[in-house]
């Protein structure tokens, strides 16, 4: 059976989260989208996730959600971790950490979708290794999801490349978030793995990596500590795209997608069958 899954990168804070709401229901309606798998650690203020905002994505029409390095940046959100099934921490995370290791959501069709988060350990916080953890916790997914997909978390791109290769024709697709820059580097490989590098960021493009860019600019130049606020300006919901079969656990199409919060013509979705751009507009 095929399966339309729609990966969001980075929500960051309310900018983020309003275009969601406002974009995301008939997106699903236009693209026949079965299942919304969404990054949240930035969604509270750009740093970690609440209950409240948890409970706010899955009325805005997300299914599972997926977190990074700031998981427990908001402790209240350690209760909803531990307790609801379509919420993942990174699973290579201490083993003594709260939350589940894997989300699940069975679509309207009948499969059940699965995801696993993952943390990089380049320029990032210690971690164990996202390797030997992947190859650990798969036999257990398997058994509970027909389709699996994997959000690897993490700054470098050759580590998360890696990752592709190290999970091609084992998941249905192996995406990765944290740098909030989308790359342009959708594939399939060759045992049959939906990749990409990063699916950028949901929120302020008009800004570095979704905070302002005045305080951010005078930061690197002054070397002096200053608040990044949270930007504003021109918002973008940016994800991507995956149709996966269900029978054969491989992905038959990648795409990007990026949907303007103000509903401008050049909205597009880019098709890596041939690389030219299928505009959606008025999201």
């Amino acid at each position: 059976m095929k399966l339309n899954v729609l990966c969001i990168g980075d929500i960051v804070g309310r900018p983020g989260r309003s275009v969601i709401a406002d974009k995301l229901k008939p997106l699903i309606k236009n693209l026949n989208i079965d299942c919304v798998i969404a990054n949240a650690e930035n969604a509270a203020g750009g740093s970690g996730l609440t209950p409240q905002i948890y409970a706010k994505l899955l009325r805005y029409g997300v299914n599972l959600i997926t977190l990074g390095d700031h998981t427990y940046r908001k402790r209240d959100i350690v209760q909803t971790l531990e307790t609801e099934e379509n919420i993942a921490r990174p699973a290579n995370m201490s083993e003594f950490a709260s939350g589940r290791y894997f989300g699940i959501y069975k679509t309207a069709k009948g499969p059940t979708v699965g995801v696993i988060s993952l943390i990089g350990r380049l320029f990032m916080k210690p971690a164990d290794c996202p390797y030997n953890v992947i190859d650990k916790i798969l036999p257990q997914i398997q058994q509970q999801a027909d389709v699996i997909f994997v959000d690897f978390h993490a700054e470098a791109t050759s580590e998360k490349i890696a990752m592709g290769y190290h999970l091609d024709g084992r998941v249905c697709c192996c995406f990765g978030t944290h740098t909030h820059v989308v790359t342009a580097d959708e594939k399939i490989l060759r045992k049959g793995t939906a990749y990409i590098t990063d699916i950028g960021m949901t929120g302020s493009h008009d800004s570095v990596i979704g905070r302002g860019v005045e305080n951010v600019l005078k930061a690197f130049r002054t070397q002096m500590p200053l608040p990044f606020d949270i930007a504003t300006g021109d918002v973008k919901m940016s994800a991507i795209l995956v149709t996966v079969d269900s029978n054969s656990k491989q992905a038959e199409r990648i795409e990007r997608v990026m949907v303007n919060a103000d509903g401008r013509d050049d909205t597009a979705c880019y098709d890596s069958d041939d690389g030219k751009p299928e505009y959606f507009n008025n999201f």
